[in-house]
This record gives C-alpha cells, structure tokens and sequence, in this order.
C-alpha cells in the first residue's frame, strides 16, 4: 500500500459560505481545513463523462475540487441514461460536456469548469492534459486508454483508472513518474533527483496502464457496452471510487491504490486487490505514438471517420447496400444481435438469429438454415459479434460477410440510396 506527500498545495483561506458547505470534511482526520484548501487549489481532468465519469465528476464537485476538465467529444443519447447520471432526460441530443458542465455547477457553484469537447488524439492529449494535477480515465475504448497513459507518463501526472463490463469493474492508481520512494518514505515522486535514469536502492519505478497491461487485446476479444451490456448502477460505484482515489492524492488522506488494481463484482458483492508493479524492462514513455492513428493502429483499430480494418470478406454498409439493390439473387440477411437490439432498431427483411447460436455450444443447427447459393451478409450492434459468426460461417462453407458497422451503417447507407419523393 502506497501513501504518498499531498499532490496539491493549499489554496487561500476557505471563506465562510465555503466552511459552512465543507463542514462534514473539516473535521476528518487527514482532510479538515488545509486538505480542503488543497481540494480547492486542484485541478482535476476526467476523462470522458459517460457510466464512469458521471458520478466521479458529481463527487468531486461535492468535494469542493477547484477546477474540473471535462473531456468528451459525444452527445448524450437515450441509451446513455440508464447508467450516465449527470445527464437527464432533457439532455439527450446535446453535448456532453454542456450538459456535464450545467449539473456540476447546480452542484457546486465553487466550481469552474473547463470543458474539452474534443476526442484525444496524439496532437492534443499533451495540451489538453497539461496543467491538471490529476486525470481520471474513465474512457470505453483501448486507444484512448493508452494514449492517456502514455500523455500522463510523459507529463508526469498520476492517473486515476476505472473500466467496467457487465457486473465487473476495475480500479487502480497509475503513476509513471521517474522514481517512486518505498512507502516508508511517503515522498512526492516529482522528489526524484533530476536527471536519475532508474531506480536506485529503496526506490521503484512508478507503475502504469501499460505495466498492467503491454498489449492491447484482439479487436472484438474485448465488447464494448453496447454489445456485452453494463450494469447500470455498478457504475456508481466504480466512479465513486475513482473520484475518491482522487481526492485522496490531493489531500494526502489514506493510503491510494497505487501498486494495487481493485477489481469489483457486482453479483457477488466482493471486491479483491491485486498487485501491480512496474515491468523493470519496459522503456519509459518520453512522448506519444507519432501520428493521429498511432493508438487506433496499435490497438489493431482504425481511426475515428475511417472504415475500421476487416477482413476480406468483410463489406462497409454502403457496399452491401449496393448488393441488396444489385446482386442476383439477392444476399440473405442474418441479424445476429439480441431479441430486444432488433426490437430497439429493427433491420427490415432480415432474419435474426442471436450470435450465441453460432458461438456458443454446437453451431451445426444454426449453419444448417444458412443458404449455400447467395452471400450471407452478418450484421449486429457494431460488427464485433458479426465478424465473429462470419468467421463460423466462412469455416463451413458459407459466403459469409460481416457488415462493418454493423445495423446503423447498413440503415444509413440503405437510407443515403433509396431515391427521394
């Protein structure tokens, strides 16, 4: 267990409309007046205010933090409300970030808000995280993961990390500085001599995402929340524990998972700590992947406004759109999502099978209902499940083609071509 010197030096003397409002804090041992002048000094990034960032951003509000970063280039849709808490029915269709920024500020009115309405790449994480004490990751996709590791290391920011799936979630405290001292020690890491190259005696190398994890799983091995599915309110708790490693760094209050990765259980209602220490081998990061697509390319994905990398057999929406207008005879539909995904958006003509069929068990059935003479164009949420039953069906001797983008690409390019009344 690491306890580490507070991040943030105090602030000005709280006033009293701000003593009265952080009066259940001030009499906490390892808080009270100086580390709520220090909550007030901080400046904390979240990144991405979705499942995980709502309820951190609501608590570090509460808390009285200074300055809060939003970073989030989306707008909130429907489906987001279920676990997204920060935003509310009135705020489907709008950005985030404003949405975010009008809830933190009926919250805490102490607080500024500076929003980043921008998805992270290699040419602006530098900037944007630059001048923040702390960031929380609270990202849904693997580039962004690594690109705010790598950022964070090379500015020397510690990094409070969450993820969550199904009825799971993970947290831990990532900090890539130079050199960590033991805990008995209970040092700043920015106290490494200048110009140190590695780890001397009672020191160690400060562990990041990439010591956790070096490389990034297979594209599809790892479903998003819109294809595996989320328990809502697990995600309260996960940020809420995020929100708290925060302001402990802050404060200097307790001791912070750094060294130590907190996985819950929703279903079980457990949580187990597991170690994490620095790969000694690992080179440091001294700056990011070149080029915008560097994480999307490293993570095996292409860039956001690309066609994401298929395999042969593999069409856009536009292209099977083409097929169902031209090809004799015409390719046969299979809608692999759930019951209620074909329910929520219907994809007419199609014949739906759900993915486990194929996937899970024996497929002989399944494959045995597929035509052998026309293509077989898959579809499902995204084209993680579709690509994945292609593959199964390819295997068998069927035509098979996942539609990359799954049901919203196909809907929208068979949309674009349908001719105007």
């Amino acid at each position: 267990m690491t306890a580490l010197a507070p991040l943030v030096a105090p602030g000005p003397e709280l006033t009293a409309a701000e003593l009265e409002r952080y009066a259940r804090h001030l009499s906490l041992p390892g808080v009270g007046p100086e580390g709520q002048r220090r909550l007030a000094a901080a400046r904390v990034l979240v990144v991405g205010a979705g499942g995980l960032g709502s309820p951190a951003l609501l608590y570090l509000a509460a808390a009285g933090v200074g300055t809060i970063g939003i970073v989030d280039d989306d707008a909130v849709d429907t489906s987001n409300l279920q676990r997204q808490v920060i935003h509310g029915g009135s705020d489907v269709g709008r950005r985030k970030v404003d949405s975010a920024r009008e809830t933190v500020a009926d919250v805490n009115p102490h607080v500024r808000v500076v929003e980043h309405a921008v998805r992270l790449d290699a040419d602006n994480a530098l900037d944007v995280l630059r001048g923040y004490d702390v960031v929380l990751d609270g990202a849904d996709n693997f580039p962004t993961r690594y690109l705010v590791s790598d950022a964070a290391e090379v500015l020397g920011l510690p990094v409070v990390w969450g993820s969550i799936y199904r009825f799971q979630g993970q947290v831990s405290v990532f900090w890539g500085a130079p050199r960590l001292a033991v805990p008995d020690d209970v040092p700043h890491p920015g106290d490494a001599p200048a110009g140190a190259t590695g780890p001397e005696e009672g020191q160690v190398r400060g562990v990041t995402y990439r010591d956790v994890f070096p490389v990034p799983p297979p594209p599809g091995a790892a479903p998003d929340c819109a294809t595996g599915g989320v328990f809502g309110a697990m995600c309260g708790t996960v940020g809420s524990v995020m929100a708290t490693e925060a302001i402990k760094l802050v404060t200097g209050a307790g001791t912070t998972l750094l060294g130590r990765l907190a996985v819950y259980d929703a279903l079980d209602l457990s949580w187990r700590q597991l170690t994490v220490r620095a790969d000694p081998t690992r080179e440091p990061v001294t700056a990011l992947l070149p080029g915008d697509d560097a994480y999307a390319a490293f993570c095996g994905l292409a860039p956001a406004g690309r066609a994401p990398v298929t395999g042969e057999r593999d069409v856009t929406g536009r292209d099977a759109a083409a097929l169902l207008a031209d090809a004799s005879p015409a390719p046969y539909v299979l809608d692999v999502r759930e019951d209620w995904e074909a329910q929520v958006r219907p994809l007419p003509g199609a014949t739906l099978v759900p993915s486990g069929a194929f996937l899970a068990g024996d497929p002989s059935s399944a494959l045995a209902d597929l035509p052998a003479d026309r293509p077989v164009l898959v579809v499902c949420a995204v084209g993680a499940r579709s690509a994945r039953v292609a593959d199964v069906a390819r295997a068998a001797g069927v035509d098979a083609r996942s539609v990359v983008g799954g049901v919203p690409a196909l809907l929208d390019a068979l949309a674009a071509s349908s001719p105007v009344a």
